[in-house]
């Protein structure tokens, strides 16, 4: 425990140095961040546990029965989609209990998670105007994108797959324009001033969306863990 609890307080480090400006000047890559989170270009059944660190978004993230990271959709097993589009980090949680999708269902209620990382200090979001410049409605099209057909891992259906919950996550530093596509999506800001958050009702996207800046990831992953870190001794930056 004291070496997984070493591990994530390294992990936090390298993730603040990581949001730095460089001695260039220059920001690193979405893909560098993106890999201290989860490798990149794999699967649940190639990644062992240890080496994801999905926790440093919410605890919770961890436990789900398939991940894909930077892989098409179309190759994903818990969906029919045909779309070749890649999601920085998409996953699916089963659970035993069917009444969250339908009290008539006979089958794993599930919920579907997507993850879109930016990279630090990124600017020329646009509101609404398209997937490719408004991370938000990136992130919402994969997510419908991947409720098309969606099934469990082992191919069995997913009663009202359709419905089934959505969870957005976009990690970025918030832009002036990156504000925008917040308020346009109807979204609060936190407590901390260093995020967004809300919920999508309308049936085609049926998401709750979270929008993290990168000070605030670092500050939240920092607290959660707080306890263990002067447990062990370890300092707080």
């Amino acid at each position: 425990m004291a070496n997984y609890v070493t591990h994530r307080r390294v992990i936090i480090d390298l993730l603040a140095k990581a949001i730095e400006r460089d001695a260039s000047g220059r920001y690193v890559r979405e893909d560098v961040i993106h890999e201290l989170i989860v490798p990149m270009r794999v699967t649940s059944d190639d990644l062992a546990f240890c080496r994801q660190s999905l926790w440093l978004l919410d605890e919770r993230l961890a436990f789900h029965d398939f991940l894909a990271s930077d892989k098409p959709i179309t190759t994903m097993p818990i969906t029919e989609s045909a779309c070749g589009k890649e999601p920085d980090i998409a996953s699916l949680r089963t659970f035993d209990n069917p009444h969250l999708v339908s009290d008539k269902a006979t089958g794993p209620a599930a919920s579907l998670t997507v993850v879109e990382i930016k990279r630090p200090m990124r600017g020329g979001f646009k509101p609404g105007q398209s997937e490719e410049h408004d991370p938000i409605l990136q992130a919402l099209d994969y997510l419908r994108r991947l409720r098309e057909d969606a099934k469990a891992k082992n191919g069995r259906p997913i009663p009202n797959a359709d419905k089934i919950p959505g969870f957005v996550y976009v990690v970025a530093d918030l832009a002036d324009h990156l504000r925008g596509c917040c308020e346009l999506h109807h979204l609060k800001i936190t407590a901390d001033r260093m995020g967004y958050f809300g919920y999508h009702p309308s049936a085609y996207y049926n998401a709750y969306i979270q929008v993290i800046s990168f000070d605030g990831l670092v500050a939240a992953a920092t607290e959660r863990n707080r306890a263990f870190f002067d447990r062990l001794g370890l300092p707080i930056s």
